[in-house]
């Protein structure tokens, strides 16, 4: 279990049932034998960057005309899966030179399929694409990802990829047992940039649940548009990992011989068809198509991790990692801190850094999974054990429930689906905010990259704060009893909460983090 336990344990976890219909094929001998397979030699190339021109572009253009001068950055929030997903298909559509993605993982289904059909449209038009993927999660995608290359003007790479095991994410770890310090390492980052001119960037992945267009679950997550001088900075950390020497050409990794390979089926029948999704029309695709954008002009800043940070054996350097800066963001409140973090791990910094807030009289609010909504019950754990501390010292702490109401309508249509919180969110005194890949754990600070885009803006910090009180509103809300036991609460109150622990989760999962509760290491969640 300790083995497993180093990886990204969500992904990990979404794997289990996968896993365990195709044991025997990725559980065998040939697989087992790569278990010393190491990767590839460093492959010989000139290290490329971003559109320099960026002025020369109409999106660049575009953004010139809409600044009220040079140092300022446009920024408008996407809380919505739909608006998010219309916008990443807007800047595709509208690019011209260059598309630059960067993503931790880009789900095989109907959404995805739908924006990257926009993405291949633009590289017919003549636009360079270049697409960098975490490998952690691109288990079935070997063969598309290899297609994708050969379109002449579309480049793929994979950042610290499996050499072996590669039919699914269990079968990789297995085969890489022996580099358990390297894997454990995971490009976490998420952008989506056209022109060097436009970007999006915060916490959404590519995928079904990350737009509210899947029927089962969907995350409520958190993307911002940005424009001007922050672009730059997003291009540069993109530049930084694309030219790095742990992110191959996927025909390094995989081999061309997939192509020639029958294609695997799934509990004994061909997968089905993935069928794209349409992509709803957004305000701010109309917005690029008429010339003009409505966006809040601020000082920005990019924070990103470097790619260094990915071999420093879980001690980055202040200079490779963002953790420092996040903590001193936070320490810099003075009347109010609200924090949105789906895996929600202060450990003993963070609850120092905590009380330090509360004994200046900081008012500390903090939006978190509840065992019923998280994707990853192990972090939970990790969660937990601090929860009686942070109440005692007065802060606020807020559970999400697994069903959105009506009243949330800016976060998408998420009807009878299982909600699920993914955004990440630091906001200061209403004053500025921060907007990112980053969760508040260990994994997030030592072991992931991560990045986010800080906006010195009160116009966004104000949007954000009252996203906040509407979800935290629809939410559990957590008390001690005077015995110091752990209460939810809910408004109006619900009789039926009292005595319950972790309510809305099942006894089986209930029973499994009591007994999974020793075996998971903090430093790992």
């Amino acid at each position: 279990m300790t083995s497993f336990m180093l990886i990204d344990v969500s992904a990990v976890a979404r794997s289990l049932s996968r896993w365990a219909r195709r044991m025997l094929c990725s559980l065998s001998m040939a697989t087992l034998t790569t278990a010393c397979a190491s990767l590839p030699a460093p492959v010989p190339r000139a290290d490329a960057h971003a559109l320099a021109d960026h002025q020369a572009s109409d999106l660049g253009r575009l953004t010139i005309k809409s600044a009220p001068g040079p140092d300022v950055s446009g920024l408008r929030l996407l809380s919505s899966g739909e608006d998010a997903m219309g916008a990443l298909a807007a800047l595709a559509d509208n690019a011209r030179h260059t598309l630059d993605l960067q993503y931790y993982l880009i789900h095989s289904d109907g959404s995805s399929r739908s924006l990257m059909q926009r993405v291949r449209a633009a590289a017919d038009r003549g636009v360079h694409v270049r697409l960098l993927l975490d490998d952690l999660n691109t288990a079935g995608q070997d063969r598309g990802l290899l297609r994708l290359t050969a379109h002449p003007n579309i480049e793929v790479r994979l950042y610290n990829p499996f050499p072996a095991g590669r039919l699914g994410t269990i079968s990789r770890v297995l085969a890489s047992i022996t580099d358990m310090s390297r894997i454990n390492h995971r490009m976490h980052n998420k952008m989506f940039v056209a022109d060097n001119a436009l970007a999006i960037t915060g916490g959404r992945n590519l995928g079904d649940a990350y737009f509210v267009q899947s029927q089962d679950s969907n995350f409520l997550d958190i993307d911002i548009i940005v424009a001007g001088p922050a672009v730059r900075a997003l291009s540069a950390t993109f530049d930084r990992f694309w030219n790095d020497p742990m992110a191959y050409p996927v025909a390094a990794v995989v081999g061309k011989s997939t192509l020639l390979a029958p294609e695997p089926e799934a509990d004994g029948a061909s997968k089905p068809a993935v069928v794209p999704v349409a992509i709803p029309g957004t305000d701010f695709a109309r917005d690029l198509k008429q010339g003009r954008l409505k966006l809040v002009w601020a000082r920005a800043t990019v924070l990103a991790d470097k790619p260094s940070k990915m071999q420093s054996q879980g001690q980055p350097t202040q200079a490779e990692a963002i953790a420092d800066d996040v903590d001193r963001i936070i320490r810099s409140a003075h009347q109010e801190l609200i924090v949105i973090s789906p895996y929600f791990v202060p450990g003993v910094r963070g609850l120092a850094l905590f009380k330090g807030l509360r004994d200046r009289g900081v008012k500390v609010r903090v939006l978190t999974n509840s065992l019923a909504t998280t994707d990853a019950p192990a972090v939970h754990i990790g969660y937990a054990r601090y929860r009686t501390q942070l109440l005692a010292m007065g802060v606020e702490l807020h559970e999400l429930r697994p069903l959105l109401n009506a009243k949330q309508a800016k976060l998408g249509s998420f009807g009878s689906s299982h909600a699920s919180l993914h955004a990440k969110v630091v906001v200061v005194d209403r004053q500025s905010a921060l907007v990112g890949s980053m969760n508040l754990d260990p994994r997030s600070a030592k072991l992931n990259s991560e990045m986010g885009v800080l906006m010195h803006s009160p116009e966004i910090a104000q949007q954000l704060a009252l996203l906040f009180e509407e979800v935290s509103e629809a939410s559990y809300y957590l008390s001690l009893s005077e015995g110091q036991r752990v209460q939810w609460h809910t408004t109006p109150p619900d009789p039926a909460l009292l005595g319950q622990n972790e309510p809305e989760a099942s006894a089986w999962l209930k029973f499994a983090i009591k007994l999974l509760s020793p075996f998971a290491p903090e430093e790992m969640l």
